[in-house]
């Protein structure tokens, strides 16, 4: 079928309300800026992403049947993105994250994604009732999965046949879910995409670089991981094999979503066929072109 999806994004679908000042900004600043509104959450910005792209995503999440959820779906639908596969809830409302942006960088944000833990594991029925696959013909393509999933959630998807044949891609939702990932860390066909920070937390310790990070992991039982450090270096290792790049300079004037960007851009590019130094080269322009505010191409 030609509107079949050729990936899953599994994870968040909220709406991102995010506040941006020119200025520098500490804890209890007042300052003048922008709040906007845009459809967000990280399955959500990959899904995003992987569209201009060329790829056809597909979205599992839990999104109310509230008006906001109504308004997201539809913004969705004229993004292209597949939103099939959604559990629509009477009872639980559609998620929201929040931040504040400042010159100097994420001053704070918090991510409500109640509602996409409490729906658990009933994001992933059409995987087994024949939609997208069953047990014993799992969908076989990549999946993206996000970090907003419960732990619990993420240790069945690790032993579950209906993911026997995908191709994973693993993403915390932020550094204060990193731990989760640890789920996920010794799935022999899972790729781990995580920035210093996550990987310090991941092996209780302290990295410098992209690299050390990188080999750390590994050492840990991780099948393959790229790590990433803002502006400075990323790391993509498999077994003993390593490759390190830096970044293009950019002016930066938002960081919400980049990690995201990078994760989708790698994967579109994995897809079409690139080897391992084009793939992460493409990803790490495509994320400074997002946080330099363009869009990524």
């Amino acid at each position: 079928m030609t509107n079949q999806p050729d990936i899953l994004c599994i994870g968040s679908v909220l709406w991102d309300v995010i506040g941006r000042s020119s200025s520098h900004m500490r804890a209890g600043s007042d300052v003048p800026g922008r709040i906007t509104r845009l459809p967000g959450g990280v399955a959500m910005n990959i899904a995003m992403t992987l569209v201009q792209f060329g790829m056809r995503p597909a979205l599992l999440s839990s999104v109310g049947r509230d008006a906001e959820g109504n308004e997201l779906v539809a913004e969705c639908d004229r993004m292209g993105l597949n939103t099939d596969f959604l559990y629509r809830s009477d009872d639980l409302p559609t998620d929201v994250y929040m931040a504040v942006e400042g010159a100097n960088g994420l001053i704070a944000a918090i991510a409500d994604a109640h509602s996409l833990e409490q729906a658990g594991a009933k994001i992933l029925r059409p995987l087994s009732d024949g939609r997208l696959g069953d047990s014993a013909h799992p969908f076989n393509g990549p999946v993206a999965l996000d970090g907003n999933l419960t732990e619990d959630l993420l240790h069945d998807i690790a032993a579950s046949p209906l993911f026997a044949a995908a191709d994973l891609r693993v993403a915390p939702a932020s550094p204060g879910k990193a731990k989760r990932l640890m789920a996920l860390r010794n799935h022999p066909s899972a790729t781990l995409y995580v920035n210093l920070e996550e990987a310090g937390l991941l092996c209780n310790t302290v990295f410098d670089t992209s690299a050390a990070a990188a080999t750390g992991l590994i050492a840990q039982g991780a099948h393959r991981v790229l790590v990433t450090d803002g502006g400075r270096s990323a790391s993509e290792a498999s077994g003993d094999d390593i490759i390190t790049q830096t970044p293009p300079e950019v002016l930066v004037t938002r960081v919400t979503g980049a990690g995201d960007t990078f994760m989708a851009a790698h994967i579109a590019a994995e897809s079409a066929g690139a080897d391992r130094d084009t793939a992460l080269a493409r990803a790490l322009r495509a994320a400074a072109t997002y946080v330099s505010g363009e869009t990524p191409r």
